[in-house]
């Protein structure tokens, strides 16, 4: 498929690249885009050449959210629609087999601040901004809070989403809604090797680790480590368990052989 809103590369060492490329409009969703993401998102998952996946955005931003010239002229039916299409490419991907790492420079708010917090793993530039800001325009970002909360709690993600405030990436890295800071300069470098270095990793475990980590989420405290226990028991039988090992012992680079 051919893309029009985004771009997309796969490099030799395992990680496919997903550019968000609406620079003239802050790379906000609009319908095409959102389409276009997930599709990429699938895409990518279901290729055997990739490991890892990252998100990133053209221009002078991540993504500033959702394009509100679409905002108007619909019913309520066609708002609930219109919204779950935006907010599609988040719910995604924690579905998803495949890791994806957010690469964050500029603004990432409101549709664009989930969009990093539904990421697994998020790298920022230390000039991002990030924020629930749909409140400031008589709006909101219920959907968007969904990821965030996961990852803030009740207290800070309510705080986002009632304020509206855009906060540094000091401060994102603070509360726990990214991972690392670097400078500009260093942010696709810093990105795509911490990538490639999970992309060596066995994709079977990891696979089963983000599979396995969503599914338990929402358990009570002992249906989890059963949950987990059971995933455990089937990593073990797999290949690529046995290979790991061995090369361990033996001193040697694995070679894995399950995608």
């Amino acid at each position: 498929m051919s893309y029009k809103t985004i771009l997309i590369d796969i490099s030799d060492d395992n990680v496919g690249k997903i550019i968000l490329n609406r620079p003239d409009h802050l790379n906000t969703f609009n319908t095409h885009m959102a389409k276009e993401l997930l599709h990429a998102l699938m895409a990518l998952d279901d290729e055997n050449k990739v490991r890892v996946i990252v998100i990133a955005g053209s221009g002078k931003a991540f993504c500033a959210g959702i394009d509100v010239n679409e905002l108007f002229g619909k019913s309520t039916q066609e708002y609930r629609n219109w919204i779950e299409l935006m907010e599609s490419p988040l719910v995604a991907i924690s579905q998803m087999k495949k890791p994806v790492i957010a690469q964050v420079h500029g603004v990432a708010a409101a549709n664009g601040a989930g969009l990093v917090a539904a990421c697994d793993l998020a790298v920022a530039a230390e000039n991002a901004r990030l924020g629930l800001t749909a409140i400031n325009v008589g709006l909101n970002c219920i959907g968007p809070v969904v990821p965030l909360s996961r990852s803030l709690g009740r207290k800070r993600a309510l705080e986002l989403l009632l304020y509206g405030d855009l906060i540094s990436a000091s401060k994102a890295l603070e509360i726990g809604m990214i991972n690392k800071v670097c400078t500009m300069d260093i942010l696709e470098k810093e990105t795509h090797e911490w990538a490639a270095s999970l992309a060596k990793k066995s994709p079977i475990a990891v696979q089963i680790a983000k599979r396995s980590f969503y599914s338990a989420e929402d358990m009570g405290y002992q249906k989890a480590f059963e949950y987990m226990n059971e995933a455990f028991a089937r990593l073990c039988s797999t290949d690529d368990a046995k290979e790991g090992v061995t090369a361990f012992l033996e001193k040697r680079d694995p070679y894995w052989k399950e995608k």
